[in-house]
């Protein structure tokens, strides 16, 4: 599912797409977050029938989300390991700031209005959860679907509202919801497949002259 932009739209949210792939990058996410968040809200908010208007504002929010981490440029964000009360007490302001950064970036941090800023925050949420834990961190390996889906239903009623999980959970046929640990177990097979199996250029027979790709392939 991509995104897809009205023509009012389209110059914002390309532009807050480069922002959020600065995001990403900072905070070392191995494949793009934000944007993969963005289309995972969308097809909720379409799921609880939210008008365009709403649709794209929570597509921007998502987009701009982690902005504030970026912004504050702590090393201890892509860090592997938990963080200390300082640095968790720290990190709690990065919505403040990151709302700062969106307003600077051209969006409208207040875009959504009435029961729709709750709603929409929730949708954000269990977005946001599914997609870090399905995807791989500098301090755990990426989960799979079903893990994820195990965690937001323990957690629905606690940590997210048990509507919204309902709705996620129903959801079909959105690419975004393939876990990359299949991609990391695939990656992490071949290199241990290549770990154990002799080098082309080490099976080459004594006496014999190794072909031109095989040297190429020796440099």
């Amino acid at each position: 599912m991509s995104l897809e932009f009205a023509d009012n739209e389209r110059a914002a949210g390309e532009a807050f797409l480069r922002l959020a792939a600065r995001t990403d990058e900072f905070e070392s996410y191995p494949h793009p977050h934000a944007s993969r968040v963005a289309a995972l809200a969308d097809a909720l908010a379409a799921r609880f029938r939210l008008s365009r208007a709403d649709r794209s504002s929570i597509v921007f929010a998502a987009l701009l989300h982690d902005a504030g981490e970026a912004a504050m440029k702590r090393d201890y964000i892509r860090r592997a390991g938990p963080l200390t009360e300082a640095e968790r007490l720290d990190l709690q302001r990065h919505p403040v700031i990151g709302e700062q950064e969106a307003a600077r970036a051209g969006a409208d941090p207040d875009a959504l209005r009435g029961e729709q800023i709750p709603l929409g925050a929730r949708l954000l949420r269990v977005a946001d959860a599914y997609a870090a834990l399905t995807d791989t961190r500098p301090f755990r390996p990426a989960g799979t679907e079903s893990e994820a889906r195990k965690h937001l239903t323990l957690w629905a009623g606690l940590e997210f509202d048990p509507q919204v999980v309902r709705a996620f959970l129903s959801l079909e046929g959105v690419a975004e919801l393939r876990s990359f640990a299949r991609a990391d177990e695939t990656s992490a097979e071949a290199t241990e497949q290549e770990a154990t199996e002799p080098r082309r250029e080490e099976v080459v027979e004594v006496g014999t002259q190794p072909s031109e790709n095989l040297m190429m392939n020796a440099e």
